[in-house]
């Protein structure tokens, strides 16, 4: 809102610039891959830029230290301290962890001191749990996880769910989805036998898709905790090898991968149509022309685009930037567009309407999470908003 500052059109080409001038890089953070990166690409996205994944390009690559964390939680216990929350478990939030682990003057609120946190305890990490950390480091690219899942020995895999702490499965590749080759499936050793190699399509729907998962999903350019075995019991090497001599098997199993989403309600918001296929070559040097034009000449190229997301995408942005180069039509319907997402009664939305500030607002003076002064902004701010998209 504040004039003086880049807009966020402005501001996703200045961190775009960033990453093109530091590669290559590694783009490390606390529950990034789950969470900043997503942000990130929806910002290339709405902004359009030629390419969402400039993380995982130019010879850049990731690494989650909340996942680092977990391996370091589950292989070296005693290389950190694991503070305790006021429910008595192990907590993992980088505010708890990096005070616990001798980070003093720690501000939850403040982006600095999370990136200056996240320093400190990969560094304590790479210290006190080098073979972990080293694993890690190996499991940034893709084809190194593609390679040790597909070796054919049993495979170490790290996860958490819920509010449990860590723990190893130890399994063996067991096929690739056939719509995503970045999404492969891993067999639980210890939950099944060989009677799986022989099961019928409908068994292979529940192995994947029940709980306890039998044949687990292993997203292998998301950087996941998957460690070699140096001394596999006898057991899952046998199994292990027979899973890899049987490639029918992997491919009725990677079938099922596909298949499981199959019936999925199909997404209605352009925001959601982020990963509905990859922009064509013409589109993404229309893009390149976009991104050097003013205001006026964007109107134009945008007219030139042929990705349907692309054009409505586009015209939001010139709306949103100059809309003195917006027909009257579409900034009538634009405005009562984003109204109508204000006002909306819908409670299942993807957005924060009226209602759900509200909600959250009183939830936070009741929980007394934040000083009086930031709450008062919160409340002038969004009162102000709504009251202007109201009337």
């Amino acid at each position: 809102m504040d004039s003086a500052l880049p807009s966020w059109f402005e501001f996703s080409h200045q961190i775009s610039d960033l990453i093109k001038r530091w590669a290559p890089a590694t783009w490390a953070g606390y529950n990034t891959l789950a969470f900043d990166e997503e942000f990130l690409r929806q910002s290339f996205y709405q902004n359009l830029h030629p390419n969402l994944y400039q993380t995982q390009f130019d010879n850049n690559d990731r690494l989650d230290l909340m996942k680092l964390i977990y391996a370091v939680r589950d292989r070296e216990p005693d290389a950190l301290e694991w503070p305790i929350d006021e429910l008595g478990r192990e907590s993992f939030k980088l505010d708890r962890l990096a005070p616990a682990n001798g980070f003093a003057n720690h501000d939850a609120h403040d982006a600095l001191g999370d990136v200056e946190a996240t320093i400190h305890i990969a560094s304590l990490i790479r210290k006190r749990a080098p073979a972990v950390w080293d694993q890690c480091l190996l499991n940034r690219d893709k084809h190194q996880v593609d390679r040790l899942l597909k070796s054919g020995h049993p495979v170490r895999l790290i996860e958490r769910f819920g509010a449990a702490p860590p723990r190893s499965y130890f399994g063996a590749y067991a096929g690739t989805n056939p719509q995503n080759k970045n999404s492969l499936a891993f067999l639980d050793l210890d939950l099944c036998d060989a009677s799986i190699i022989d099961a019928n399509d409908r068994d292979l729907a529940k192995a994947v898709a029940a709980s306890p998962k039998l044949i687990r999903t292993i997203a292998i350019n998301k950087v996941p905790n998957v460690f070699p075995v140096a001394n596999p019991s006898a057991s899952h090497s046998s199994f292990a090898q027979l899973v890899s001599a049987h490639p029918e098997f992997h491919k009725r199993v990677g079938q099922a991968l596909a298949d499981r989403y199959a019936d999925k309600e199909p997404v209605q918001h352009v925001e959601q149509l982020i990963y509905d296929g990859f922009y064509s070559a013409g589109d993404k040097q229309v893009l390149e022309d976009f991104t050097v034009a003013n205001w006026h000449d964007r109107t134009r190229i945008i007219a030139e685009l042929d990705d349907i997301r692309l054009k409505q995408l586009g015209m939001r942005l010139i709306f949103s930037n100059a809309p003195e180069f917006a027909s009257m039509n579409y900034r009538s319907a634009a405005s009562a567009a984003i109204r109508d997402r204000w006002l909306t009664n819908e409670p299942s939305t993807p957005w924060t309407t009226k209602a759900t500030v509200e909600e959250q607002l009183h939830e936070i003076v009741s929980g007394e999470v934040l000083d009086q002064d930031r709450i008062c902004a919160l409340q002038d701010f969004y009162h102000a908003r709504i009251s202007e998209i109201d009337a």
